[in-house]
């Protein structure tokens, strides 16, 4: 199964064309807002409003041979632990190795933006071959996660 942490996700319809290619169930989570898609393997699940409802919805039921595609950082972090692979939206996995950097990352520039009101805003805006290399990512995790479950999982 695929879990979207789906309100900023803009990698929706990549998620969708190698979910039908793999005929995997995919769960797009958020707060509502999105337009339900007419493929049957795309489920909108809609949360109640409230600060990490649907990252509590994902990380309640992500685990070994599931994909999470999230930006969320702690949420990330979660599901690597339940064992889940996880996916950035740019294609960065997510594993055990690496969360806890992108963890203590996170929470030094949310310090730092507190530190200096001035210091707000983004990194780079989303681009073409970010939405490759999420799509190859996705292809390769998915294909990870066949395996894991033909190796009795």
């Amino acid at each position: 199964m695929i879990y979207v942490d789906a309100d900023a996700c803009p990698v929706k319809a990549e998620i969708e064309a190698v979910a039908t290619r793999h005929r995997a169930q995919v769960f797009m989570v958020s707060n509502g807002g999105l337009r339900p898609s007419q493929n049957p393997l795309i489920e909108m699940i809609f949360v109640p409003d409230g600060p990490d409802v649907a990252d509590m919805w994902i990380a309640e039921r992500a685990g070994p041979g599931d994909v999470v595609v999230t930006n969320d950082i702690p949420l990330a972090a979660k599901c690597v632990e339940a064992g889940a692979g996880v996916l950035r939206p740019d294609g960065e996995r997510l594993s055990s190795a690496n969360v806890g950097a992108a963890l203590a990352t996170r929470d030094l520039m949310t310090d730092l933006r507190a530190a200096d009101p001035f210091r707000q805003g983004g990194g780079k805006p989303f681009s073409k071959a970010d939405r490759s290399r999420f799509s190859n990512a996705l292809e390769t995790a998915m294909r990870a996660a066949a395996r894991e479950q033909g190796n009795g999982r």
